[in-house]
């Protein structure tokens, strides 16, 4: 038990800063009050496993055992322990959900929020795909260590492949302290807490060059990134009180599973624009190319670059498309993605 977070990569060293706590049992049998003890520490690590060197670091009991294993170390785990994602299953082998279920809790968190922050569309986008699994394995927005290891080497800390630093920006944290937890909102309605375990100023430049190839102004991201995202990034855990609501209808990936036949391969197509003919004749072809399947059309409709057109009008032509076409293609299935678009 500890007062304050320590870093994933320092917890092998001796004399830290936490209390050393028998439980008597393994933890996962453990209650979250007997986890924290009386009065609740702010932050609890278990040992997760034990006989193997790289798998005794404590870790949160939400972590994996190996969250920052081997962090900027020249060694592999051999294939027994590495954690692998079989065909079909969630980034990072289970699909993560972060809506709280319990009404007190939900309340509990947000009363204990220092400040209220109104997400823009882009930030809203980020919070449903968090909240819901999408971006899984992640259980909110990254931390510095998370943010440079992805910029870095397109990895988290785990070593998962991770293509883009996902991150909550904020232009001012005054009044805002490492440990405190921050509630967002999305048009007036409380959606999720933040605990903001890592506060850090980022090198955009370096995001930049590293992320996106290439630190021009005329690059429409990283103009947004330099020009437009907030001087300072907020990385910690994510608690959904309501799912964000979005001007077009949106399935969650668990819901997305549910229609889609147990057992049948999916051919999926995600576009950003209307669908034209050329398009169709793509997805009836693939889909027909592989025998019994079901051809998911998973458009992503969130902020869009300049020029695009609307997200709103673009699932209007979605849906026209769906309903002349359902009696026909049945083995078709429509899912809209509300992603901000990074490219």
């Amino acid at each position: 038990r500890a007062q304050a977070p320590i870093e994933a990569t320092k917890r092998h060293l001796p004399n830290l800063p936490w209390e050393k706590v028998p439980l008597g049992k393994p933890f996962w049998q453990c209650t979250e009050k007997e986890l924290k003890g009386d009065p609740a520490a702010p932050i609890t690590y278990v040992f997760k496993s034990f006989g193997d060197i790289h798998t005794t670091v404590p870790v949160e009991p939400h972590e994996s055992e190996r969250a920052g294993r081997f962090v900027r170390q020249a060694k592999t785990e051999c294939g027994i322990h590495t954690r692998t994602t079989s065909a079909g299953s969630p980034h990072g082998g289970a699909l993560v959900d972060l809506m709280v279920k319990d009404a007190a809790k939900a309340k509990e968190l947000v009363d204990s929020c220092v400040k209220a922050v109104e997400l823009s569309e882009r930030q809203a986008c980020d919070v449903f795909c968090l909240l819901h699994g999408a971006f899984s394995p992640l259980r909110g927005f990254m931390d510095e260590t998370a943010y440079k290891s992805v910029v870095k080497d397109m990895r988290l800390p785990e070593k998962q492949l991770f293509g883009l630093p996902v991150t909550f920006d904020m232009q001012d944290v005054s009044g805002v302290k490492q440990g405190e937890k921050l509630l967002l909102k999305w048009k007036g309605e409380d959606v999720a807490v933040l605990e903001a375990s890592s506060i850090y100023k980022p090198n955009k430049v370096v995001e930049a060059k590293e992320v996106y190839g290439t630190s021009s102004l005329e690059h429409p991201t990283v103009f947004s990134l330099v020009q437009e995202t907030g001087a300072y990034y907020v990385g910690g855990n994510l608690h959904g009180i309501n799912s964000v609501a979005f001007p077009y209808p949106v399935q969650t990936p668990a819901e997305v599973r549910a229609v889609l036949p147990e057992g049948k391969p999916v051919v999926a197509f995600q576009n950003r624009n209307p669908i034209h003919r050329a398009h169709f004749e793509l997805l009836v072809r693939a889909q027909r190319d592989v025998k019994d399947s079901t051809l998911l059309v998973h458009p992503t409709c969130g902020p869009t670059q300049p020029g695009d057109i609307d997200g709103v009008v673009r699932i209007s032509t979605y849906e026209a498309l769906k309903e002349e076409t359902k009696q026909e293609f049945p083995m078709f299935r429509w899912a809209y993605l509300p992603y901000s678009m990074k490219m």
